[in-house]
This record gives structure tokens, sequence and C-alpha cells, in this order.
């Protein structure tokens, strides 16, 4: 996958360990940042992708910073399409009941970069039936 770089530490991103499915990104900050309690931000990363066409980058939480400070990301899980070419932005929010300061250089999420298949839809009166039915949240009585 092509990548450009306009980060002051011009570091490519890296798997952490050799299993990892992600890597992790890091926040492109001229000054620190507070995130506070309850807060939202566009948090730059210097980062441009060119992904495969076939492939997305999903942006992800990460599990740290989720746990010991409640950071996450506002929508879930974020979706970077092969055509985009702008610079990598993470929607960060602050769950948590402290302020949380960003500074440049920390890992400020996760990228997983996934196969997908886009579909073509065939418009019908009745759809085929299953077990399982219309039964959701819950139905399984969890």
């Amino acid at each position: 996958m092509k990548i450009k770089i306009i980060s002051r530490s011009g570091r490519i991103p890296a798997y952490e360990t050799g299993g990892a499915a992600g890597f992790d990104i890091r926040a492109l900050l001229e000054h620190d940042f507070v995130l506070p309690a309850g807060g939202r931000a566009l948090v730059p990363t210097g980062l441009y992708f060119e992904i495969p066409e076939g492939f997305e980058a999903q942006v992800r939480a990460r599990s740290g910073l989720a746990i010991r400070h409640g950071i996450g990301l506002v929508n879930g899980v974020g979706t970077v399409d092969s055509d985009y070419r702008g610079e990598i932005c993470v929607p960060l929010i602050n769950w948590g009941d402290r302020d949380f300061v960003i500074h440049d250089g920390d890992r400020i999420a996760q990228v997983v970069i996934s196969r997908v298949e886009q579909v073509e839809f065939e418009e019908v009166e009745v759809l085929s039936d299953t077990r399982r039915g219309g039964g959701g949240f819950g139905h399984t009585g969890v």
C-alpha cells in the first residue's frame, strides 16, 4: 500500500508485533491538545494512504486508551475508502471523566486493512426464510 507522510517524525506506521492485525497511527500536532471530558475532536495524523481497490482501511480505537482513559472514536469504527486521497484524521471522543492531553506523536488509533466487496442489489417482494427469521437484539436469550 502506498503512503504519503507529512508528519515531522517521518515514520511509516508499523505493526507492533508479528501477530498484530492493525498498525498504530500517531497524532500530528503543533502543540499539546487537551481533549476535555465529554469532548470530541478531529485529530490530524499527517498520513495519506493510497488504498488498493477492493480494500478499505478501518480506523479503530486503541484498547489501552479506551480502558485507561475512556478515549474512543466518535463513530465507533471509521472506514477509509480506496478512492480517498485526503489526510487521515481521527475523530476522537473522551468518554472519561477527566481531560486527556494528546501530544504530538502519540499513538491515537489503529488501522486494519480489510478486503471489501460491492454487491448488486436486486429488488424482490419476499426474502428467503431462515431459522432466525426477523429475530434480533437478544432473541437468543442473551
